[in-house]
């Protein structure tokens, strides 16, 4: 029977959607001076004019870095720019900061990156060449030292870019002594040197090294091989979700390796709010529950020496957009990451489509997960060692303790050579050791590389270290260590319970609680 109080059988189907308020037909009053006319809605019943719309605007991002006071007087900031609204916007604020009409001037060294993709995203060689130079010359407008980089380049990386730096010291507190230690010390190194506290919060003097060489367009595009080699890379990669991960990858340890050769100590990257929070339910999608504070918060400190901070997470992309339209802030558009014929979208764009559809009808979706990221802690990311780190994304293992996700040996990599290399005695018995490289989610994402020789040429020679670094013995030596050890014989073992020694600290092989059926053979 139908429901005659619901609208019966004529009743529309759709399911219902939430009513918007009507339009008013005369023009809105700003908010904030009460005067001029409102050109934009950010929220409903937040009416700006212009000019107040911009001031708002720079006062977001000073507050941003005035609140979390990470980046102190002096210090190199690396701004990595992709051409995006975001990145775009966010050297606008940078320069407006440095400039001598702001009333309160920004005091850091300023320096940009731009990372061409144009291999992995289709484009031929004359778009590429035209890309590069539209953004040199955007980059050069800017005055501030750039740096151009090929994503390439990242085949040459040293192996030492997956491995933490050494934090600085007297500068790991977020505020505080330290802080202020900080612009004391700045002040009168400046008064030292004869110049007065105005032109002390000036712009300082960019190092020549940090100048690119050479006139616009001189930069040439890498070799042939170089491009086949890391499209090899990644079309050996099976599903779009994995190489996004990929390249995400990539082009962090790109900026990270410029930053480091450069004598840059932390890293702006120009993700909104809407984009945190695309990342946020992504990431926890792909198992990275336990690191999502340091994959979406303010500061990421996982690499040591070069600190990330994301001061435009509290923008949403409406207010980035208008920004940059009412100030003519320039914008690059590249294409998409390429897929393959039939392939299903990856789960960025998955959920990118999910929240942003919830966010038409319900405007307060993206804000809503935005500040549920925040409530989270970066302590389980920590790694208390090396053999506890994971080898991409340098996030704690996360195997110990999770029976439920040992169900499958959070170990990978068989590698032949470990045994064909290490300490096993000719003829002796030898057994497969299997080394915790990867945590959980990178497990899960790249396990479609498969072998180490489908993995960039710096990711293969640090998982061969970190591999070799571990001592396997022979059959012999099992036997007698767990005999000194009161273990038992090695026949007798459960597999669930042997171990690798690196150094004199046995090591679990397996996680507690992995079933023997899927032990890989």
């Amino acid at each position: 029977m139908c429901d005659v109080s619901g609208g019966g059988c004529g009743a529309d189907s759709e399911p219902p959607r939430r009513r918007r308020a009507p339009g008013h037909s005369h023009p809105r009053t700003c908010m904030k001076c009460r005067q001029g006319t409102a050109v934009l809605v950010i929220r409903v019943g937040d009416p700006f004019c212009r000019g107040c719309f911009r001031e708002y605007f720079v006062h977001k991002f000073r507050a941003m870095l005035g609140k979390n006071r990470v980046i102190f007087p002096g210090e190199k900031v690396l701004l990595a720019l992709s051409g995006g609204s975001a990145s775009s916007a966010m050297v606008r604020q940078v320069q407006e900061g440095l400039s001598r009409e702001a009333a309160k001037r920004l005091r850091f060294v300023p320096g940009l990156v731009y990372v061409e993709e144009g291999a992995v995203r289709r484009q031929s060689l004359e778009q590429r060449e035209q890309t590069l130079a539209h953004m040199e010359t955007l980059l050069q407008a800017t005055g501030f030292p750039y740096h151009l980089i090929h994503l390439e380049e990242a085949l040459e990386l040293p192996p030492s870019i997956l491995q933490p730096g050494p934090e600085q010291s007297g500068k790991s507190g977020p505020s505080g002594p330290s802080y202020k230690a900080a612009v004391d010390s700045f002040i009168q190194q400046k008064r030292q040197e004869g110049v007065d506290r105005d032109s002390a919060t000036s712009l300082p003097g960019h190092p020549t090294q940090d100048m690119p060489v050479g006139p616009p367009g001189t930069h040439r595009l890498p070799d042939a091989a170089q491009t086949q080699e890391l499209l090899r890379i990644f079309e050996a990669v099976e599903t779009s979700t994995a190489r996004e991960e990929l390249l995400q990858m990539l082009r962090t340890h790109l900026i990270l390796q410029t930053a480091r050769s450069r004598g840059y100590s932390k890293v702006m990257t120009g993700e909104s709010c809407t984009r945190v929070a695309i990342k946020l339910l992504t990431n926890l999608s792909l198992g990275r529950g336990a690191f999502l504070a340091v994959d979406t918060g303010f500061t990421d400190k996982r690499h040591g020496d070069v600190m990330v901070v994301r001061p435009m997470r509290d923008y949403t992309a409406k207010e980035i957009a208008f920004y940059n339209h009412f100030f003519n802030v320039p914008t690059v558009i590249v294409p998409p990451l390429f897929t393959k014929r039939r392939e299903k979208p990856s789960i960025h764009h998955l959920t990118e489509r999910f929240l942003l559809g919830l966010q038409e009808d319900f405007p307060s979706t993206i804000s809503t997960v935005y500040r549920t990221g925040e409530k989270l802690s970066p302590d389980p990311a920590k790694a208390s060692s090396e053999s506890q780190r994971c080898l991409l994304c340098l996030c704690g293992l996360d195997i110990e303790g999770e029976e439920e996700l040992a169900l499958e040996p959070t170990l990978i990599w068989d590698e032949p050579e470990l045994v064909e290399n290490g300490c096993c005695q000719q003829g002796a018995e030898r057994k497969a050791a299997y080394i915790p490289l990867l945590c959980y989610s990178c497990r899960l994402t790249f396990k479609e590389l498969g072998p180490l020789t489908t993995l960039p040429p710096y990711v293969r020679a640090e998982a061969q270290r970190r591999i070799h670094s571990v001592s396997v013995p022979c059959s012999a030596e099992m036997e007698q260590q767990k005999e000194m050890k009161g273990l038992g014989t090695v026949g007798d073992t459960d597999p669930h319970t042997s171990v690798a020694v690196l150094g004199q600290v046995p090591l679990p092989l397996f996680p507690p609680g992995a079933e023997k059926a899927s032990m890989p053979h």
